[in-house]
């Protein structure tokens, strides 16, 4: 898969309140920097939680959301960078 960086990646928040559009951008890269498994949330602008995933240990996922969506996860070791995909 081919992916444009719109961003720099940057640890993404561990509350809903701390939680980032990572610009704005509709796919959002996760990196996982750590050795267990980790939950990522996506809420939208009005703080509701819409879905969550697990992503494994060093792992990575790709997530497509609005762009006003947020992302928060459960540890500050989850990365996220803003990408087009091609």
């Amino acid at each position: 898969m081919k992916m444009r960086l719109l961003g720099a990646e940057a640890a993404c928040g561990t509350t809903v309140g701390a939680a980032s559009t990572f610009s704005d951008s509709d796919y959002v890269r996760i990196f996982n920097n750590t050795a267990t498994v980790q939950v990522v949330t996506v809420a939208n602008a009005a703080d509701v939680t819409l879905g969550s995933i697990k992503v494994s240990a060093y792992g990575t996922e790709l997530l497509k959301k609005a762009p006003t969506d947020q992302i928060f996860a459960a540890a500050a070791t989850v990365f996220g960078t803003p990408v087009h995909v091609n």
